[in-house]
């Protein structure tokens, strides 16, 4: 699913509501989350997961068409933990369709 298929499936299911505000609210959730995460905060949705940011230490990798040795920077990765619901559900008719 993409973000406009999310917008439009939560326009469809609240016909009360423009399609614009959806979308506002939308945007406005994700650009939450992102600058939460950008100042190193974790943001933790109950049931559905915790998005978190990972720190990968500097390194050396190799250049996959010459073989060289290359330094890898340090850097910030994003990270998500999926919640025990959304694990649950996921795994559902794996474990006997509960």
């Amino acid at each position: 699913m993409i973000k406009s298929e999310l917008i439009a499936i939560l326009a469809e299911e609240n016909p009360h509501l423009y399609q614009r505000d959806v979308e506002r609210v939308v945007s406005t959730v994700f650009e939450t989350i992102t600058d939460a995460m950008a100042e190193g905060d974790r943001v933790e949705l109950r049931g559905f997961g915790a998005f978190s940011v990972k720190e990968r230490e500097s390194r050396m990798g190799r250049n996959p068409r010459t073989g060289e040795a290359v330094p890898v920077p340090a850097k910030q990765v994003p990270f998500f933990k999926t919640g025990k619901e959304l694990r649950e559900r996921l795994n559902k008719d794996y474990n006997g369709g509960d």
